[in-house]
């Protein structure tokens, strides 16, 4: 397929009729306005040997090119709308690796309601390049930030932390000592992250901040930090781990080290959230029904700087997170 075919038999159904796409036959799309609404736009790539696997299915790539960016709208309270792709295929992706990429994308569009409204795609002497420029819409005035975490709050975390760097050691065939079941669910988490977007409401109702973990836990806390003005403390002890990850940490000599070494580690994509207590109990409640797992972990205090602490005893951070 060229450029034109591809479009075409590919990625033209995944417009679904989107009148503001028009049938990717023109150079842009017009969105129309909400009102009462602010359009939200993040933006993240992913390239083949850094964010996935080479020989990693297709379809599971584009699915979690797609859901990393979902993860981003779902920590600004945003309801997913629409996104724009540009994709820059090797030689070494064919017809039907390209055939597989887009199906992904469509099963994911089915399960988060958005659509393909534009883009650009490319050829490259380089490996597997993509990137999407995701869209959604938030109540005017009410996306969530950073820089909302006060005194006084919890930090609250969602599901588990760590499992997607043990995926990645997984995928890579390591682990061995956790026995196939366990390998298997953590490399399902490094391929295909979890976006939480059915906690939008409860986090537009009873958070004051929240933000996307993607480079690791206590790097990510520490943006929320600096750009609160606030000092923040978290307990490792409390980590929510899964039962691999668990499995992890008790064959490890040091345990607290290794519980760090989780909580410094990428592609999570939980959420990390700043409430007041009263907000957070509303909050869990919230989770709960929305079957996602909340985890206080932390407090706001006065002040500036993340302090990690394990049952009261500061530990001495190697690195805070992924550094590009």
């Amino acid at each position: 397929m060229d450029e034109f075919e591809a479009i075409a038999r590919l990625f033209r159904p995944l417009s679904e009729g989107a009148p503001e796409a028009f049938g990717l036959s023109d150079d842009a799309a017009a969105l129309p306005p909400r009102p009462g609404f602010d359009l939200v736009v993040t933006k993240d790539a992913v390239v083949e040997g850094v964010h996935f696997l080479p020989g990693d299915p297709p379809g599971l790539v584009a699915r979690k090119l797609l859901r990393v960016n979902l993860s981003d709208l779902a920590a600004k309270g945003a309801e997913p709308y629409g996104y724009f792709l540009a994709v820059s295929w090797p030689a070494h992706w064919g017809d039907e690796a390209k055939t597989a990429f887009a199906a992904g994308l469509a099963q994911d569009q089915a399960e988060f309601g958005v659509r393909l409204l534009g883009g650009d795609t490319t050829s490259t002497p380089g490996p597997f390049t993509a990137s999407v420029t995701m869209m959604g819409w938030v109540p005017s005035g009410r996306m969530l930030r950073r820089s909302g975490a006060k005194p006084g709050q919890a930090l609250l975390v969602t599901g588990t932390i760590g499992d997607g760097a043990l995926g990645l050691l997984a995928a890579q065939g390591e682990l061995a000592a956790l026995g196939d079941e366990r390998r298997a669910a953590l490399a399902d988490r490094y391929r295909l992250p979890r976006p939480r977007l059915a906690l939008r409401e409860g986090l537009l109702a009873h958070a004051s901040a929240c933000l996307d973990v993607s480079d690791g836990l206590i790097g990510d806390v520490i943006h929320m930090e600096e750009a609160s003005g606030v000092a923040i403390q978290i307990d490792l002890e409390r980590l929510p781990l899964s039962e691999a990850a668990r499995a992890f940490v008790e064959r490890c000599s040091d345990p607290v080290a290794a519980l760090a070494e989780l909580a410094t580690a990428g592609d999570d994509y939980e959420l990390a959230i700043a409430a007041s207590i009263p907000e957070a109990m509303m909050l869990a409640v919230a989770a709960a029904e929305a079957d996602i797992p909340l985890t206080p972990i932390g407090r706001i205090a006065e002040g500036t700087g993340t302090l990690v602490l394990h049952k009261g005893q500061p530990v001495l951070l190697t690195r805070t997170g992924w550094k590009h």
